[in-house]
């Protein structure tokens, strides 16, 4: 079926299986690839995170976070899937280091695939790091196997249009209009949820009924 979630998940899957094949040489395993939120960060990877709940099957996880796709191009982001599948090379053939910690082994591996490691998103930047990122070598392997992806048809189909920051604003601001009713005339009033209203016409306590939603559109 041709589904939202289809689609995207399809798109991602080729780009993983196309990149492994152009750049890894084909030798990296599957993986789940999933969306999430996580600190303001690009992705992440998991190394051995899921699996079969009998634990026959075992599979690495490597997580893009939606909210930065709207305002990245194609390209940024492939770049980030790319960045993680490095860890997944050398999750199983080489010897990474503590959790989240980007060493010299895996420095090399992101120039092999065109990728230059850097902790501060520019060139001159450290390579090895808790906390590093990257950016494009131009005319680099990534670069020229993104443009022949990007070519063949390849697109994200879908970027995130809710912006959270804002959501959470609406969120707040909807939750402090408390709607009122007097009891006996059903006259309608609006204020902060601890308010106490009384009903000029009937003088009677207002009653509060529930905070109104905030609408995610």
């Amino acid at each position: 079926m041709n589904t939202p979630t289809n689609r995207h998940y399809d798109e991602l899957s080729a780009a993983y299986d196309h990149f492994n094949r152009e750049l890894f040489e084909g030798r990296l395993p599957l993986c789940l690839l999933t969306m999430q939120r996580k600190n303001k960060a690009y992705g992440y990877f998991a190394g051995g995170r899921f699996g079969s709940r009998d634990g026959a099957n075992v599979t690495d996880e490597i997580a893009l976070n939606p909210s930065h796709f709207r305002e990245r191009t194609v390209e940024q982001s492939l770049s980030t899937l790319v960045h993680e599948m490095t860890h997944v090379e050398q999750h199983h053939f080489g010897k990474p280091s503590r959790a989240g910690y980007h060493n010299k082994e895996w420095a090399g591996l992101m120039h092999c695939v065109g990728l230059i490691p850097t902790d501060t998103g520019h060139p001159g930047g450290k390579e090895t790091g808790q906390a590093v990122t990257h950016y494009i070598e131009p005319n680099g392997r990534f670069q020229a196997s993104c443009a022949a992806l990007i070519a063949g048809g390849f697109n994200l189909p879908f970027v995130e249009l809710w912006d959270e920051q804002e959501g959470k604003t609406r969120a707040k601001k909807a939750a402090s209009k408390t709607k009122f009713s007097c009891p006996s005339c059903d006259a309608n009033a609006w204020a902060k949820p601890d308010a106490n209203l009384i009903c000029g016409d009937c003088h009677e306590t207002m009653k509060a009924e529930e905070a109104e939603e905030a609408d995610d559109g």
